[in-house]
């Protein structure tokens, strides 16, 4: 005899097998995929926050593994990048896309947050980013929250470099770094040669304005009315006030 009424415990096991519902997926779950950018192999896990991890030269299983490892979730496969990637890699500016930064340290997000602010085409010292993270005399800790950074190249830890004019470690190589500063056409060999001569600072005559090398308002000092200094102090003590939009002296 065949009993017709279903029994309560199978449609219970039923709906536990059924999918999740995709926003609990997308709440729970990253995805991944590859994009095009100015370094080779670019990978980038993105979450409904915004994009959380991107790394380069890696295959899919060591990307996936690194991903779980650090944050301890799922990753799916996309289709396609969330929208506003592809041209903030293309153009070394972030824009509007929304970053998913989650699980910093309160000094590692001010590390990160300083060096979002450095323009494309310009550098600024270890020493800055750890001025404008409220920690002067961090500079060593400023190199390790930058060497944690999820998101090189859209938060462009690549733009701090050594204040003896050499360009620092990153954390995809000393080589990559360099292309990439030159591809934002920093004058790395210049910056070499100020550095050799003890100049860390240049200012105008004409405008009494006092900033660092690659900023675009000292690019414009002619050889003339150019004058370098080794630090800030000196160059105040000759009557020149700091860039307003380098801000050599932090922001402060």
């Amino acid at each position: 005899m065949t009993d017709n009424h279903t029994d309560p415990l199978t449609g219970l096991l039923a709906g536990l097998a059924a999918d999740p519902p995709a926003a609990l997926l997308d709440r729970v779950a990253a995805r991944h995929v590859h994009v095009p950018g100015p370094l080779p192999g670019l990978q980038v896990a993105y979450t409904d926050h915004g994009v959380a991890f991107l790394r380069a030269g890696m295959d899919e299983e060591t990307f996936t593994l690194a991903f779980r490892e650090r944050f301890a979730r799922p990753l799916l496969p996309a289709s396609r990048p969330p929208a506003g990637l592809v041209p903030a890699l293309r153009t070394g500016r972030l824009g509007s896309l929304p970053l998913d930064l989650r699980g910093l340290t309160p000094f590692e997000a001010d590390v990160l947050r300083a060096t979002a602010a450095i323009p494309r085409g310009q550098v600024r010292p270890y020493a800055w980013v750890a001025g404008r993270a409220g920690r002067p005399k961090a500079v060593r800790a400023v190199g390790s929250a930058l060497g944690r950074n999820p998101v090189p190249l859209l938060i462009p830890c690549h733009r701090v470099t050594r204040s003896d004019g050499t360009i620092g470690q990153y954390v995809f190589g000393d080589q990559a770094k360099e292309q990439l500063l030159r591809a934002e056409n920093v004058d790395l060999d210049a910056l070499a040669d100020l550095a050799r001569r003890g100049v860390h600072y240049l200012a105008s005559d004409t405008t009494g304005i006092v900033c660092h090398p690659t900023c675009a308002d000292a690019r414009r000092i002619t050889p003339a009315h150019r004058h370098g200094f080794r630090t800030l102090t000196a160059a105040r003590q000759a009557g020149y006030r700091p860039c307003r939009h380098c801000h050599p002296d932090g922001g402060t």
